[in-house]
């Protein structure tokens, strides 16, 4: 595998499942000049003819959950260095969810609720930690949909993706409590984690056919990323715009 390039300026969106992240992406890439990454959730769900893994690990998570965790960290850093040679020399590029999402919220809450043992949690960590120090470029800020557990639920059932239809609104309590232990209080997280810029957006309100709405969450995210990349830039870039 060859390092990811770091030239690009790398914001991440993450939230909960159901938060909106899917139907975000495609606001932005209608309203500004970004190169979006999606999730790589089609590698997940087949991975050859026969087997989704996605659906496996729903179905049968204390089975599924360190296999389907570890080939979750992969696929996303073969996304990324995909991408990144097919579209060389981004200005910004916005990825959907990341590996540490991965590594603080869902294998953490996989550990935590018994779905994964201590020695696949030990085993999952260290070989995170030096894949992401040799593999993995450093973001430069999070854009975090912030959303209720019951927002999510109620979302979940709408869209009614099939791997999906089984979640309990208790597992999103849970991974909602991991993202704000990450996000927003920063605990047990990396050093250079804790330095990385993090716009929070409250998407409780529904916005994907708001037009008010996206305005407003687009203006912000506007604003984050030019303060983040301006000062590092020897001559001002193209002012990101707007699209009316």
């Amino acid at each position: 595998m060859n390092k990811t390039n770091n030239l690009s300026n790398i914001f991440i969106l993450e939230g909960n499942i159901g938060a909106g992240k899917s139907t975000f992406l495609r606001i932005l890439k209608n309203h500004l000049d970004l190169d979006i990454i999606p999730e790589p959730t089609d590698r997940w769900q087949k991975i050859n003819a026969e087997d989704n893994l996605l659906d496996l690990f729903y179905k049968d998570t204390p089975r599924w959950a360190y296999t389907f965790q570890s080939y979750a960290f992969i696929s996303r850093v073969q996304t990324l260095v995909e991408h990144q040679k097919k579209h060389p020399n981004q200005l910004v590029q916005v990825l959907e969810r990341s590996v540490y999402c991965d590594r603080y919220c869902f294998a953490k809450n996989c550990f935590e609720s018994g779905l994964m043992s201590k020695l696949e949690w030990q085993i999952y960590k260290e070989w995170f930690a030096w894949l992401v120090e040799n593999y993995t470029p450093k973001p430069s800020g999070f854009i975090y949909l912030k959303t209720t557990p019951q927002t999510c639920f109620e979302r979940i059932a709408k869209r009614k993706r099939c791997e999906e239809t089984g979640i309990p609104l208790s597992y999103l309590e849970s991974l909602h409590k991991k993202h704000e232990d990450w996000l927003v209080n920063k605990k047990e997280i990396s050093s250079h984690l804790k330095k990385t810029p993090i716009l929070t957006l409250d998407c409780d309100k529904e916005f994907e056919n708001d037009k008010e709405q996206q305005e407003k969450h687009i203006a912000k995210i506007r604003t984050f990323i030019d303060k983040i990349i301006l000062p590092t830039m020897q001559k001002p870039p193209k002012q990101i715009h707007i699209q009316q």
